[in-house]
């Protein structure tokens, strides 16, 4: 009976160290990576599924002042209004999440555009409290690292654009509109932001009702309150 306690208790603690591993790995990949990322073109976790599974993968890098101010500021204006505000996290928008979800009440996620850089980077797409809990402290921790044009830089270079495997501004302009993400007008910046929620089925180039409807709304939106977006400029201010 003895040797039989000892070794029930020998696999609790060999699993429990093999948990301990896993989690200090979580944690280290992301704190040693995070500032390589300063400097390399970073692959998102999509990006490697895709290539691992053997399906396509379509990216080209593209350097922050060579991408469009308008795009820019609709895509902050759409999914992150207060990015050039806060660090990392909106924390007025999670505080209504998550009395919405005590309450009952739908959820919209409340995802910065640093929470979805680093769900991105080092986490999944799966929708489950753990993971949005992976996000915050993650989000932060890239915020104090990076500035926040490098931060936009890599969202708008591994943001998934297409269903075909088209990540990054260049291959989603490219399938949509064959043409170069440097330049664009304020439509074709207003429908590529309005596919980003849905790549896989909204296409720019061929939008819905729906889409057209926001995208006028965003175009409004962004030359009223673009400022908002001044801090990933190409210059002092967005040439909008």
């Amino acid at each position: 009976m003895a040797r039989k306690k000892r070794a029930r208790r020998n696999r609790i603690i060999q699993a429990l160290s093999w948990i301990g591993i896993a989690m200090a790995l979580l944690i280290a990949i992301p704190l040693i990576l995070t500032p390589v990322y300063l400097v390399v073109q970073p692959v998102s976790v999509p990006m490697l599924e895709r290539y691992v599974t053997g399906r396509p993968v379509t990216r080209e890098w593209r350097d922050i002042e060579e991408i469009s101010d308008r795009l820019k500021a609709t895509v902050i204006m759409s999914e992150d209004g207060q990015f050039c505000r806060h660090w990392g996290v909106d924390l007025s928008a999670l505080r209504d999440e998550i009395n919405n979800f005590i309450e009952g009440k739908k959820t919209r996620g409340a995802s910065t555009l640093t929470m979805q850089v680093a769900r991105n980077l080092f986490l999944t797409n799966a929708r489950n409290p753990v993971r949005k809990l992976l996000e915050i402290p993650l989000a932060v921790y890239i915020d104090l690292i990076m500035p926040k044009k490098r931060i936009m830089e890599i969202y708008l270079n591994i943001a998934e654009w297409g269903p075909g495997g088209q990540f990054g501004i260049v291959a989603g302009t490219e399938a949509a509109f064959g043409a170069d993400p440097a330049t664009m007008s304020w439509r074709r910046a207003a429908l590529m932001t309005t596919a980003l929620p849905n790549p896989l089925l909204r296409n720019p180039a061929k939008p819905s009702t729906g889409m057209n409807r926001i995208a006028t709304i965003l175009i409004n939106r962004t030359r009223e309150y673009g400022q908002r977006a001044d801090c990933v400029a190409s210059g002092a201010r967005l040439a909008l």
